[in-house]
This record gives structure tokens, sequence and C-alpha cells, in this order.
């Protein structure tokens, strides 16, 4: 039997490393790739044509959630497993939207990520047990909604709005956005502004108001 060929993509080499050891360690998989950002997972993607590719959450020059968009839309046999240390439900409802086909927190155990690989590969879903039902609930609701036309606020943002958005709701500065994404100070600026116009947003506080009541970030 063929080993589950598997990308790798996390902007720390330590955090790679370690989740190396971790799948190589369980019968019948084989990390065949790594990648730093979100642009060198979809090359690998499109280059080494794994089974399955693990996407941490939020990487430079492209995030994960834009990264499994674009790689389910070019690749739609791949599975993939988003790995991320949010446990919003915002977060679950856009990786599953994207085609992901797990959401695995960072703190969970070795037995779960395997678990998460080896549902992916069954065609099944797989949520962190944290989260599971209020996410499952919430991606319903997101699913209704969608079939009514009533469109997400959300979904007008540009893929570099969201990341700005995701940062900005931590409290990232313009500075340490810029310099997390790779971009200029100003061109964060102008994404922000942006953002904020989509929104109907004025202020930080009425960010910080909207990703608590989106549940960007926790409560």
């Amino acid at each position: 039997m063929n080993a589950t060929k598997i990308v790798l993509a996390d902007d720390h080499q330590v955090v790679r490393l370690g989740l190396r050891t971790l799948l190589e360690s369980a019968p019948g998989f084989q990390v065949v790739g790594e990648a730093g950002d979100g642009l060198e997972a979809i090359r690998l993607a499109e280059q080494l044509s794994p089974d399955v590719v693990i996407l941490d959450l939020l990487m430079p020059r492209l995030n994960g959630i834009e990264a499994a968009r674009q790689i389910h839309a070019r690749f739609p046999h791949m599975r993939i497993v988003i790995l991320s240390m949010f446990d919003s439900e915002a977060y679950v409802v856009e990786a599953l939207s994207t085609g992901a086909s797990a959401y695995v927190l960072k703190g969970s155990t070795t037995e779960e990520l395997v678990a998460a690989v080896r549902e992916a590969l069954a065609g099944k879903r797989y949520l962190s047990p944290s989260l599971s039902e209020r996410a499952i609930e919430a991606y319903i609701r997101y699913v209704q909604s969608a079939k009514v036309g009533d469109l997400d606020v959300v979904e007008t943002l540009t893929p570099r709005e969201r990341e700005v958005l995701h940062l900005a709701a931590q409290g990232c500065t313009n500075a340490e956005i810029a310099k997390r994404l790779s971009i200029s100070a100003r061109t964060v600026e102008t994404h922000r502004a942006q953002m904020m116009r989509k929104l109907g947003l004025h202020s930080h506080v009425d960010l910080a108001r909207f990703a608590l009541e989106r549940g960007i970030l926790p409560r």
C-alpha cells in the first residue's frame, strides 16, 4: 500500500519539524514537502501532488484560508487540514467554506492530528473535539444563510483585507501587520481603510466589538 503523501505549511521551521516527526511516526504517512507560506504551499501542491495539505491558518504572503481556497479550486481531490491556534467558530466556518476537510487546534494531541488526516482522506470532516458541536452549528447557519442569498459582509473583503482584519482584531499595529505579511506599512494602511469602510467601522473600538461579535476573537 502506498504511503499517504503530505505537504506541511507553517512559517515556523521548528513547528514544521515537530509536525513532520509526529506524522511520520504514524503508519503510512510520508511528508514529501514543507512550505513557509501559503504561496509556497500552492506551488508544492502543484509540483508534488500530495494527498493531504496541512496549512497553518496565519502565514506570510498568503494565509492558510486563502491558500486552502486556491488549492481546493485547482486540485479538488486533495484533502486540506487547517491547523490553528484560534478556537472560534468564525475561523472554522471560513475554513470549511473554502473546502477544507479538517480544522485542528495547535494544542491538539498527536492522535487528534492523525485522526484528522485519516478522516479527511476518508472524505469526512474533522474538527477538534472542543470545537465540534458549536462550530458545526455555526457552519449550518452559514450554509443556510448563503442559500437564501444573505451575503456575509466579510465575504465582500479581498483576501488581503481579511488578513488585515484578523491581525488588526488581535491588536497588531500597522507596522506589525506589515512585517507579518511582508508588505509595506502604507499598503497595510490602505487595506485597513478599505476593510473598515466595507464593514462600516470607524475606530479600533468598533473593530474589536465586531471581532468579538463575529467570533473572530474569543470572548
